[in-house]
Protein backbone atom coordinates (compact mmCIF):
# COMPACT_ATOMS: atom_id res chain seq x y z
CA UNK A 1 0.00 0.00 0.00
CA UNK A 2 2.33 2.86 -1.08
CA UNK A 3 3.94 4.00 1.81
CA UNK A 4 2.13 2.72 4.36
CA UNK A 5 4.47 1.20 6.97
CA UNK A 6 1.29 -1.44 8.72
CA UNK A 7 0.57 -2.25 5.05
CA UNK A 8 0.94 -5.72 6.40
CA UNK A 9 -0.63 -5.11 9.64
CA UNK A 10 -3.40 -3.59 8.42
CA UNK A 11 -4.19 -5.88 5.49
CA UNK A 12 -4.36 -8.98 8.07
CA UNK A 13 -6.69 -6.93 9.85
CA UNK A 14 -9.11 -6.24 7.29
CA UNK A 15 -8.87 -9.92 6.37
CA UNK A 16 -9.99 -10.77 9.70
CA UNK A 17 -12.98 -8.10 10.20
CA UNK A 18 -14.22 -9.65 6.66
CA UNK A 19 -14.09 -12.71 8.31
CA UNK A 20 -16.64 -11.73 11.01
CA UNK A 21 -18.85 -9.86 8.41
CA UNK A 22 -18.33 -7.42 5.27
CA UNK A 23 -17.02 -4.23 5.79
CA UNK A 24 -20.27 -2.07 4.42
CA UNK A 25 -18.97 1.57 5.22
CA UNK A 26 -16.11 3.61 4.72
CA UNK A 27 -15.82 4.68 8.51
CA UNK A 28 -16.13 0.96 9.51
CA UNK A 29 -12.85 0.56 7.28
CA UNK A 30 -11.29 3.55 8.48
CA UNK A 31 -12.25 2.20 12.33
CA UNK A 32 -10.48 -0.96 11.35
CA UNK A 33 -7.31 0.77 9.67
CA UNK A 34 -6.76 2.87 12.68
CA UNK A 35 -7.02 -0.28 15.71
CA UNK A 36 -4.70 -2.18 13.14
CA UNK A 37 -1.81 0.78 13.39
CA UNK A 38 -0.04 1.85 16.45
CA UNK A 39 -1.61 4.76 18.53
CA UNK A 40 -1.09 8.05 17.10
CA UNK A 41 1.79 10.49 18.57
CA UNK A 42 0.73 14.15 19.42
CA UNK A 43 2.42 15.31 16.11
CA UNK A 44 0.20 13.15 13.50
CA UNK A 45 -1.39 15.50 11.32
CA UNK A 46 -3.70 12.84 9.17
CA UNK A 47 -6.06 10.36 10.33
CA UNK A 48 -4.93 6.98 10.29
CA UNK A 49 -7.15 5.47 7.59
CA UNK A 50 -5.95 8.46 5.16
CA UNK A 51 -3.11 6.98 3.60
CA UNK A 52 -4.56 3.84 3.27
CA UNK A 53 -7.63 5.46 1.57
CA UNK A 54 -5.43 7.32 -0.81
CA UNK A 55 -3.66 4.02 -1.80
CA UNK A 56 -7.05 2.20 -2.88
CA UNK A 57 -7.70 5.56 -5.10
CA UNK A 58 -4.78 5.55 -6.78
CA UNK A 59 -4.83 2.00 -7.59
CA UNK A 60 -8.36 2.16 -8.45
CA UNK A 61 -7.82 5.05 -10.23
CA UNK A 62 -4.72 4.01 -12.36
CA UNK A 63 -3.13 7.46 -11.35
CA UNK A 64 0.21 6.67 -11.62
CA UNK A 65 0.21 4.99 -15.20
CA UNK A 66 -2.31 8.00 -16.38
CA UNK A 67 0.47 10.45 -15.14
CA UNK A 68 2.87 8.19 -17.00
CA UNK A 69 1.14 8.67 -20.06
CA UNK A 70 -0.28 12.31 -20.00
CA UNK A 71 3.23 13.89 -19.22
CA UNK A 72 4.81 13.24 -22.93
CA UNK A 73 1.01 14.27 -24.03
CA UNK A 74 1.42 17.34 -22.63
CA UNK A 75 4.56 18.32 -23.70
CA UNK A 76 3.85 16.98 -27.47
CA UNK A 77 0.80 19.92 -27.07
CA UNK A 78 3.48 22.44 -26.37
CA UNK A 79 5.03 24.99 -28.94
CA UNK A 80 8.97 25.53 -28.29
CA UNK A 81 9.34 27.97 -25.55
CA UNK A 82 5.96 26.97 -23.74
CA UNK A 83 6.24 26.00 -19.86
CA UNK A 84 4.87 22.44 -18.36
CA UNK A 85 4.03 22.93 -14.93
CA UNK A 86 2.85 20.21 -12.94
CA UNK A 87 2.14 19.92 -9.02
CA UNK A 88 1.98 16.88 -7.28
CA UNK A 89 0.19 15.99 -4.20
CA UNK A 90 2.05 12.75 -3.70
CA UNK A 91 5.39 11.66 -3.42
CA UNK A 92 4.83 8.46 -5.71
CA UNK A 93 3.36 11.54 -8.26
CA UNK A 94 6.37 13.57 -7.33
CA UNK A 95 9.04 10.85 -8.19
CA UNK A 96 7.18 10.48 -11.45
CA UNK A 97 7.03 13.99 -12.62
CA UNK A 98 10.51 14.52 -11.60
CA UNK A 99 11.69 11.37 -13.46
CA UNK A 100 10.33 13.01 -16.29
CA UNK A 101 11.52 16.61 -16.48
CA UNK A 102 15.11 14.76 -15.55
CA UNK A 103 14.90 12.10 -18.54
CA UNK A 104 13.47 15.24 -20.77
CA UNK A 105 16.64 17.16 -19.55
CA UNK A 106 19.10 15.20 -20.62
CA UNK A 107 17.61 14.42 -23.65
CA UNK A 108 17.69 18.40 -24.28
CA UNK A 109 14.30 18.13 -24.87
CA UNK A 110 12.83 20.42 -21.97
CA UNK A 111 14.98 22.73 -19.38
CA UNK A 112 14.34 22.13 -15.54
CA UNK A 113 12.84 25.54 -14.41
CA UNK A 114 12.48 24.14 -10.72
CA UNK A 115 15.76 22.83 -9.80
CA UNK A 116 14.21 21.51 -6.36
CA UNK A 117 10.12 21.68 -6.12
CA UNK A 118 8.27 24.62 -5.23
CA UNK A 119 6.53 24.17 -1.57
CA UNK A 120 4.24 26.08 -0.16
CA UNK A 121 4.73 28.52 2.56
CA UNK A 122 3.61 28.35 6.10
CA UNK A 123 1.05 31.74 5.15
CA UNK A 124 -0.30 29.43 2.41
CA UNK A 125 -0.76 26.32 3.94
CA UNK A 126 -2.83 28.36 6.84
CA UNK A 127 -4.95 29.92 4.32
CA UNK A 128 -5.04 26.48 2.51
CA UNK A 129 -4.26 22.95 4.75
CA UNK A 130 -4.65 20.39 1.63
CA UNK A 131 -1.79 22.56 -0.16
CA UNK A 132 0.32 20.79 2.44
CA UNK A 133 1.98 18.10 0.44
CA UNK A 134 1.74 19.91 -3.03
CA UNK A 135 5.04 19.75 -4.77
CA UNK A 136 5.43 22.17 -8.00
CA UNK A 137 7.74 21.32 -10.85
CA UNK A 138 8.13 23.16 -14.08
CA UNK A 139 10.51 23.33 -16.84
CA UNK A 140 10.69 24.37 -20.24
CA UNK A 141 10.55 22.78 -24.12
CA UNK A 142 13.64 23.65 -25.92
CA UNK A 143 13.33 21.18 -28.58
CA UNK A 144 10.86 19.19 -30.96
CA UNK A 145 11.91 15.32 -30.93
Amino acid sequence: MGQEHYSRRIAEAICRARRLKPIKTGNELAEIIAKARPKRGKFDRIHPATRCFQALRIAVNDELNILKKALPQALNLLRLGGRLVVISFHSGEDKIVKQFFRKKDEATEVQILTKKPVRPTLKEIGQNPRSRSAKLRTGKKIDEK
